[in-house]
């Protein structure tokens, strides 16, 4: 059965490797900033950037968090990214599964990294 409402947030960013996601990601879920990180490696990505459009291959990140973690989750992911102005987009989670949001909560515990 879904619950509702919820604090689970889904953050999007993406990274210019699948060996740059996994290192992120590690961090993340080490310093429980996120219960998981999904990688999606090989995206392309089209965008203006300086006044040019751009043609990349990316890997897409889904980092799911709940929203009290949200502040530290951006600072964390600013130092650790590669680009200068990383993506980071944030999903609020309409519902879900009372077992996978009960997961999260207890894999990503009290802790808020500052």
């Amino acid at each position: 059965m879904a619950e509702s409402p919820t604090t689970a947030r889904i953050v999007l960013t993406t990274v210019a490797s699948a060996g740059e996601a996994s290192r992120i990601g590690r961090v993340l879920v080490s310093e429980r900033l996120v219960a998981c990180a999904t990688i999606l490696p090989s995206v392309e990505s089209i965008y203006e950037w300086q006044g040019k459009t751009e043609l990349t291959t990316e890997t897409l990140m889904l980092l799911k968090t709940d929203a009290a973690r949200i502040s530290a989750l951006e600072a964390r992911l600013h130092a650790l990214h590669s680009y200068e102005t990383p993506e980071f987009l944030i999903l609020a989670v309409e519902a879900g599964s009372a077992g996978y949001l009960n997961w999260m909560q207890s894999v990503l515990g009290e802790r808020v990294a500052e």
